[in-house]
Parts: structure tokens; C-alpha cells; sequence
């Protein structure tokens, strides 16, 4: 009989790639009358078949038991194809795992070859019970005469421990042994070990201490540069622990960044000398400038995974040594304009990590060159002509190729380390606040990202808290306002029209340092403002109103009645440009225009009543705005009138933990209820106290009263219709948490009758008792393996008619 090979299953899967399901669905049903074959060489045939189609997505836990079977052949490539399916297929659920314990301890002891394929199946199959189990056998591997059956039994050991702990103390006491193993030429059982020492110490490096003085000697004896690889990270997960291995160790890591030509092995030991504290204090100055220099040479590589690693290993050099790291600005800052997405990222990091007082401006400026368009990258006219003339194609590469500063995501990130840079710490390395500001309407102009709310915040925090900026921050909001670039593209993404509501706030908090104030209001209350959002609208009338104010509070001080047509015309152009606004969908603007409006009638009534008054002493002060023989000033009163609504006080800035420094008043509990919650209903009957119920026929009045004669008085309640009566049932047990229930249905059929007596009428339109409607309600309580279900049965009636309906209404209750 033929049987499909494993290249014959290949072949036919290359040969059916249009209908390659059905081909594997008839071959697996081959494999599945295969596998159950008694011929071992058939049935590992057919278990290879299946590891293949596994690696290709298909399913092959079914045939576990099988595999097992072929791992116990006693013929090594059988054994080996054995292994392989359940390197390939086992996990930690597979239920035929515990069946492999007794044919994994006989391999261990049977030929070299098959102990290296036990102890290669065993590190990838491996579970807490094997690794219980087979923990004695692994551990007693690591005396075998051969160096290679050593090095796998250190390997799988590893994996051992991780899933069984507790034999960790044996097995690292085992290892520290392998350290110094005495067969000569056997570096690779030593560097295993190492590797595995390495790797367990990143869990708890405290436990590993004792092993110093042997990793010491390997450091400054071996000359294998993988080992000296590991041997330097786990000097690194350990000095943090022991101090007094970071003055021990300087001396050979400072030889092997001086003289070693592999740069892996430099780098490792860079960085353990940053994150192990080599680098702090004076002894590590001369090792620090040296990392530093070796880091900046691989900036400058062509290999961009150096540049890359270079710059994170700077980033944790910089807190400690800037003023070195500060040598190399320039080559840093080059890296930001690096093609590489990922590089430009690390690099904007160590550009962050640099600023200070005395670089914040240069890093700034070379940062947000980065935002501005390059021109560069555009054809000029001449070329296109000539490319349209002569018909030459664009080539796919320059036509796809983007510039990452093109890209939104890339420009969001450089505007927010530009706001991050400036404002840390409270502005700490802010010398200049003028430039700042001007930093911050540039950004606004070039970013074309949605930065805007970051950048009104700040704009107004800084002109908050700095007094003396506050004159030129009003010149240069001025001028903000009065250019209609950013008003006419506010609605574009990426507009920063934001920055608006800052210049419009700013303007009107401190109008007083405007020399003309007048003249700002048509900018705040042109018609092209109604295509802002609706809060910087509200801010332009806001500051309209605030600056109108002060200066005719400046016109009032030195009045000239030539001066009142000016007047009115600006209060006639403030009422018509904000009555605009009154009906305006957004509740804020409609607000202040509403408010602004019903003010400025105010004033415009007054103004129109203003008559001159004439001036009887000639020799009377020109200036003079008040006549003290009539006691009545000489200007309209209602010129001042806006300015003490604004200008009552000026706005302070308040830190972040002034609150917290208030204390609390005397008598006043945080922690108490202005209005407590009701109490929860907690019965104080014990929980053992039983309540016997009314037994059949024994009925109650809503009102409370008792009945002498049971079934007469429960008859002439029923038919008034004000009964609820328990149907007839045997007695039962009631329990305090049924009487809490039986409560809360109460309460429900009150309600609901005291509802209807509400809503209910007499026919002659008033609220006649006797023609409340009422209902017979019947409740039946019985409980069910943890449910109780109440039957309720209920009759509306009325008083002018015969009962309407009678229904029954099963409710179940969970309790």
C-alpha cells in the first residue's frame, strides 16, 4: 500500500493552492487511518505530516496520545520525530503530558543522544509537576562526563526553576559550582552558566551577591566576548546592591570601554556604568566623559541602530552629567532631522532631557525650524516647465517619499515638547518671558496642529504671573487681533484659532497698558467673528465690554464735549454688532450679548439725554470735568459705569497648592453629611426569633384595628373592597428578613392605591372618596429552592360599578 510522504503532502499543497482546504481535509483523514497504525514508521510518518500541517495553523491536539507513542520508540530518528511534535504541538494543558514523566527519566539515562533530546524536549514541554518530578534526575545531569550533556542540563534547569521554585536554593548552589569547571576547554558549560545566572538575576539580584568574587575573576580573566557580555549586565542588576562593587569595578569596565573593538561589549559596559552608579560622584567624572564620547561617536555611525541606542543611553546620562552631554548639542540636534521616525523620536527625548537656562533658546529655535515648511522641497516653476515639456515621468520615489516633518503626528509631538521644554518646573529655564511669548505666536502661525488650547493656556498663565511682560503681551495681542490671517482660516484643522480667546482675554484684563484703546473695538466685534467658536466669541464681547469701559472712564477724567459723537458712534457700533449675538444658539454668548446689550441701552439713553452745560466761570480750569456750584459733573455719568464692573480688583495667579493651605474653619467636618442618607432599614429582632403568621381566617384592617369575629369581619371587608386578606394556606415560619420584604410590599400597594386616589375623580369634577377606585389584592407567598414566588391576585372595583376584572400575576423574588 502507498502512503503520502511528508515532501508528497508539500508538493500537494503547492500543486492545490486553489483548494487547499479540501486537500488538507482528505489528507488529514489519511493521517488519522495512519496514526493508528501499528507500524511505528508509518505512524511517525504520518505524526511529521502533522507537525507541519501545525505550523501552518491546523490543529493536531487530537493526536497527542500518539505522539507520546512515538516519543517512547525505542529507534533514535523515530524518538526524535517523537520530540519534535511535541516541542511543536504541547502546552501546559495538554492532559497527556503526566505520561511522559517515566519516558523522559529513561531517556535521561540512556544514550548521550537521546539524553540531548530529553533535555530539549523537556525545557519546551516543561510544567510544575515535571519539573517537581524530574528536578533530582536534571540537577544530578549536571556532573555528566560530557561538556555538551552539561551545558543543555544547565539550560533546561533554568527552565525548570522558573516553574518550580522551590528548587532553586539546590539548583543555584549547583550552578555556582559550574562556575569553576574543571574540564579544560569547556568555556561554553561556564558561559551557560553565566547566561542562566543572568537571567535568574533579574528577578531578585540580591540573591546572586555571594557570586561576585567568581564573576569577578571571569571579568578580568576571559576573553569570550558573549560571556563578558553577560558577566557585565549581571554586574549591573548587582551593584545597585552592593556600593562597594561600583569602586571595585571601574577599573576593569574603564579597560574594556578603553580597549575592546567589539561594540556590543561596549556598549553593555556604558550601560552598566550608567545604571549601576559608576558614574556618580568625582572618581566617575573621567569614566562619565569617556561613555559620553564613545556615545557620541556612535551618533555620528551610519548604522542607525547605533544612533539609536547612543541616544538612549545619553537620555540617562544627562541628569547627572549635562554639562557634558551639552559638548555634543550640535551632532544631537542633527538627529532630529534624521529620516528615521524612531531616531528623531529618541533624539527629541535627549534634546528634552538637555534644556537649561542658558540652551532653552537655541534648542527652541533649532526645534521649531523643524515646523516651518521647507521650500526646498518644492519645484520651482522653471523645473516643472521643463518636466512638462519634455514629458519626464516623476520617479515613484521622490513622489512617495514624505518628509517626516510633513506628518501631523510628528509635528503634534514637536509643538508639545516645545510648550514641555519652556514651561517645566514652573518655567524654571525661562530667562526672557518676551521671547517666550513671541515663541508662542510663532508656533501658533507654523505648528498646523491642534496645539491651540495648549498654547492659549499658556499664553495666559505666563501673563498672569509676570507683571512686567504684560505691556509687551498686550502690544503683541494687539496685533494678533488686528491680523485677519488666523480669523479668516479659523475653521481649518489645525488652525490654533484658540490663541484668539487668549489675545481677546488678555486685551481686555489689561486694557489699561493699551495706549488706544478705542481702536481695538472694531477688530473684537467685526462680522467675520461670528465663524469662531462660541466661547472665543464670548471672550470678543467680554473684552469689548472691558475695554469700552476703561476708555471712557480715560475720556471722562479729561471730558471735552467734542469728544461725545465719538461716543455715541462706538456705543452704536457695539449695540449693533452685539444684538447679533442675541439669539445665538450658544447659552454663553447669548448670555453676554444679552447682558452687553440691555448695559449699552443703558448708556446710549443716557448719552442722548446729555445736554452740554455751559461754562460760567470763563476763568475755569480747561481740564475740569466736574462743576462744584451745581454738584453734577460735567460728563455723562453713565461713562462710568462698565469700568468698576470690571476693574473692581486685579487678577492675581494662584498656585497649585494654595488651597490646601486654607485652613479649615472651626465647626465645619468634611466628612459628614449636609444631608444624611435615610437609614437602612436593620431589624433588631434576633435572627432566631420566629414569627408565626395569621393563621386562615384571621384577617386584618388596613387601619389597624382587630376583629372579634374573624370570618364576619373578613367577609365585610372584602366587600367594601379594603382587605388584604392572606389566602387559605398552612401556617408557616416568617423570618425578620420576610418581614422587611413583606414591608417593602406594603409600601408598593399603598402607593399605587394612594396613586389612583390622586388621579381619580367624581364624576361631578371633585375628589370624591367614594368614588376612589379601589383593589383587592391577594398575595401568595410560597418559597422554591431559593426563590420566592408570590402570586398576586387583585379585583379593580368601583364604587358606581361591579368589579371589572380579576387576574392572577405570578412574580418571582430572589432573595
Amino acid at each position: 500500500m502507498w502512503e503520502r510522504t511528508l515532501q508528497d503532502l508539500i508538493r500537494g499543497l503547492r500543486a492545490n493552492k486553489k483548494d487547499e482546504s479540501k486537500f488538507i481535509a482528505k489528507a488529514v483523514d489519511e493521517i488519522r487511518k495512519e496514526i493508528k497504525n501499528d507500524d511505528m514508521e508509518l505512524k511517525a510518518g504520518a505524526v511529521l505530516k502533522l507537525t507541519y500541517l501545525d505550523m501552518l495553523g491546523y490543529d493536531m491536539s487530537w493526536a497527542s496520545f500518539h505522539v507520546v507513542e512515538v516519543m517512547s520508540s525505542p529507534r533514535f530518528h523515530l524518538k526524535s520525530v517523537g520530540y519534535l511534535a511535541a516541542v511543536q504541538s504541547f502546552d501546559q494543558e495538554t492532559d497527556v503530558l503526566m505520561l511522559t514523566t517515566n519516558l523522559l527519566k529513561k531517556d535521561m539515562t540512556s544514550t548521550p543522544s537521546e539524553i540531548s533530546v530529553a533535555l530539549n524536549g523537556l525545557s519546551h514541554i516543561v510544567m510544575p509537576d515535571l519539573a517537581r518530578d524530574l528536578s533530582p534526575e536534571l540537577i544530578t545531569m549536571l556532573t555528566h562526563s560530557r561538556a555538551q550533556i552539561r551545558k543543555r542540563a544547565i539550560l533546561a534547569l533554568y527552565k525548570v526553576m522558573v516553574k518550580y521554585p522551590e528548587v532553586l536554593p539546590q539548583g543555584v548552589a549547583k550552578l555556582k559550582e559550574k562556575l569553576d569547571d574543571p574540564d579544560p576547554g569547556t568555556s561554553s558549560v561556564v558561559g551557560s552558566t553565566v547566561n542562566v545566572l543572568c537571567e535568574l538575576a533579574r528577578r531578585n539580584p540580591e540573591d546572586y551577591l555571594t557570586l561576585a568574587p567568581q564573576l569577578f575573576h571571569l571579568l578580568t580573566t576571559s576573553t569570550n566576548n558573549w560571556m563578558l557580555i553577560k558577566i557585565v549586565k549581571l554586574f549591573g542588576s548587582l551593584s545597585p546592591y552592593e556600593p562597594r562593587l561600583v569602586k571595585k569595578l571601574q577599573p576593569p569596565i574603564t579597560e574594556l570601554i578603553s580597549t575592546t573593538p567589539a561594540i556590543s561589549l561596549l556598549y553593555e559596559c556604558v550601560h552598566t556604568c550608567i545604571i549601576g552608579g559608576m558614574l556618580e560622584g568625582s572618581s566617575g567624572d573621567s569614566l562619565a566623559r569617556m561613555c559620553v564620547s564613545k556615545l557620541a561617536a556612535f551618533i555620528q555611525d551610519a548604522d542607525q541602530n547605533l544612533k539609536y541606542i547612543a541616544l538612549l543611553a545619553l537620555v540617562k546620562i544627562v541628569p547627572s552629567h549635562p554639562h557634558l552631554v551639552a559638548e555634543y548639542q550640535d551632532t544631537i540636534l542633527a538627529s532630529v532631522n534624521d529620516q528615521d521616525i524612531s531616531i528623531r523620536m529618541r533624539a527629541l527625548d535627549l534634546v528634552s532631557a538637555m534644556v537649561s537656562p542658558t540652551s532653552l533658546q537655541s534648542i527652541v529655535q533649532q526645534v521649531l525650524s523643524h515646523l516651518v515648511p521647507d521650500s526646498s522641497t518644492l519645484p520651482t516653476a522653471a523645473q516643472s516647465l521643463a518636466q512638462a515639456q519634455h514629458a519626464v515621468p516623476a520617479s515613484p520615489t521622490a513622489t512617495s517619499h514624505i518628509s517626516p516633518s510633513q506628518s501631523p503626528a510628528y509635528r503634534l509631538i514637536l509643538s508639545q515638547r516645545i510648550l514641555q521644554m519652556c514651561s517645566q518646573s514652573m518655567y524654571e529655564n525661562v530667562t526672557n518671558f518676551e521671547w517666550y511669548l513671541s515663541v508662542l505666536v510663532d508656533l501658533a502661525h507654523v505648528a498646523n496642529v491642534d496645539i491651540g488650547a495648549s498654547i492659549r493656556d499658556q499664553l495666559v498663565d505666563v501673563v498672569g504671573r509676570v507683571k512686567g511682560v504684560r505691556r509687551y503681551a498686550v502690544k503683541l495681542m494687539y496685533t494678533l487681533l488686528c491680523d485677519d490671517t488666523m480669523l479668516h482660516n479659523a475653521r481649518d484643522e489645525g488652525s490654533c484659532s484658540e490663541v484668539l480667546w487668549a489675545a481677546a482675554w488678555i486685551c481686555g484684563e489689561y486694557c489699561s497698558e493699551l495706549s488706544e484703546p478705542q481702536k481695538l473695538l472694531p477688530y473684537l466685534l467685526q462680522a467675520e467673528i461670528a465663524t469662531l467658536q462660541p466661547d472665543i466669541i464670548a471672550v470678543y464681547i467680554q473684552a469689548a465690554s472691558k475695554i469700552f469701559g476703561h476708555w471712557t472712564a480715560q475720556v471722562a477724567e479729561r471730558w471735552d464735549d467734542d469728544d461725545l459723537p465719538e461716543v455715541k458712534s462706538m456705543v452704536d457700533l457695539i449695540l449693533g454688532r452685539v444684538r447679533e449675538f442675541v439669539s445665538n444658539s450658544d447659552v454663553e454668548v447669548q448670555e453676554r450679548a444679552a447682558n452687553t446689550v440691555q448695559l449699552f441701552t443703558f448708556i446710549q439713553a443716557d448719552l442722548n439725554a446729555y445736554r452740554p452745560k455751559p461754562v460760567d466761570n470763563p476763568f475755569a480750569e480747561a481740564s475740569s470735568s466736574f462743576d462744584p456750584i451745581a454738584g453734577e459733573p460735567r460728563f455723562p455719568k453713565s461713562l462710568y459705569l462698565l469700568e468698576p464692573l470690571h476693574g473692581a480688583y486685579e487678577l492675581n495667579p494662584v498656585a497649585f497648592a494654595a488651597q490646601a493651605s486654607v485652613p479649615i474653619p472651626d465647626g465645619l467636618d468634611l466628612d459628614v453629611w449636609f444631608v444624611p442618607p435615610p437609614p437602612e432599614p436593620t431589624p433588631q429582632v434576633d435572627s432566631e426569633s420566629k414569627v408565626r403568621k395569621v393563621k386562615k381566617g384571621k384577617g386584618k384592617e388596613v387601619n389597624g384595628g382587630k376583629a372579634k369575629n374573624g370570618k364576619k369581619k373578613h367577609k365585610g371587608e372584602e366587600e367594601n373592597g379594603v382587605v388584604l386578606a392572606p389566602p387559605d394556606h398552612e401556617d408557616e415560619i416568617e423570618t425578620p428578613e420576610e418581614r422587611e420584604r413583606a414591608r417593602y410590599f406594603d409600601r408598593k400597594i399603598f402607593i399605587h392605591r394612594y396613586t389612583n386616589c390622586l388621579h381619580s375623580g367624581s364624576r361631578n369634577g371633585e375628589n370624591d372618596c367614594a368614588m376612589i377606585p379601589t383593589i383587592l389584592l391577594t398575595i401568595n407567598l410560597r418559597r422554591q429552592s431559593g426563590f420566592t414566588r408570590i402570586s398576586i391576585q387583585y379585583r379593580l372595583s368601583d364604587s358606581m360599578t361591579c368589579p371589572r376584572s380579576q387576574t392572577s400575576t405570578p412574580v418571582d423574588y430572589h432573595h
